[in-house]
């Protein structure tokens, strides 16, 4: 999407703020014995009271109102009896709509007392989500965001995982740019363009650098690596990017 008008940018900013604070909520409530099904619950409650929509739910029919990854579950984890526990690597991915505008957020973190290694991924997601940030404005190539991004990864030991990609966000929930590469992509020299809307969601591993999906037809999963995701949607802008999810 391109944002033309004021009302457009509004509305995704109104549903940006929604779904960061659903984001905030659940990250908030997520404690040792709670279980994942509790946390999808309440982030059912919080879209209903905003007026607004579950897009995985709402979309592609998912079994849940919010995707809840645990440890080897990377992405689009399903909300279940899980409980959580102390020191488990947990990834909340909210995404919704309302008034047909979508936005889309998410944010890896350690219940309680982690491992060095879980918390590191954490942050470095963080710092990778801030060096690809300084390249996303309008004129620059696309590929410079996963160039900055998996240049972070590789200076901290660690590295990205490839098959999960960011996206053009908007009037649906995936369109173009269908991909925001975590890693430096040569010919994907497509050009930023002044009110281009994407979900920008570097995935920084331990070892691994593809995922698989599991059985159930929606979780996305290592073998033996944990992978930490940080994701906001951008609304890029001459004067700086626009978080709407912040």
């Amino acid at each position: 999407m391109i944002v033309k008008t004021e009302e457009e940018l509004q509305a995704l900013k109104e549903i940006g703020k929604i779904c960061g604070e659903i984001r905030d909520e659940l990250v908030q409530k997520t404690k040792p014995g709670v279980t994942t099904k509790e946390l999808d619950e309440l982030a059912g409650e919080l879209f209903e009271k905003a007026g607004a929509l579950s897009a995985p739910k709402g979309e592609y029919d998912f079994p849940g109102f919010t995707c809840i990854s645990v440890n080897q579950e990377v992405a689009h984890g399903i909300p279940g009896k899980r409980v959580i526990q102390e020191g488990d690597l947990v990834n909340i991915d909210v995404s919704g709509s309302k008034n047909g505008f979508f936005a889309d957020t998410g944010i890896s973190f350690v219940v309680g007392e982690g491992n060095e290694m879980l918390t590191k991924i954490c942050d470095v997601a963080k710092l990778a989500f801030d060096a690809g940030l300084t390249k996303i404005k309008p004129g620059a190539k696309k590929s410079g965001i996963g160039k900055a991004v998996e240049q972070i990864a590789k200076q901290h030991g660690l590295t990205v995982i490839k098959n999960l990609t960011g996206h053009g966000i908007g009037r649906k929930i995936h369109e173009a740019p269908d991909y925001i590469y975590n890693f430096r992509e040569r010919w994907d020299d497509e050009i930023l363009k002044e009110g281009m809307v994407i979900a920008f969601e570097p995935f920084i591993s331990t070892r691994e650098e593809e995922v698989f999906q599991e059985d159930d037809g929606w979780t996305f999963a290592t073998e033996n690596s944990h992978v930490a995701q940080y994701e906001h949607t951008i609304i890029i802008s001459k004067d700086g990017p626009i978080i709407t999810t912040r």
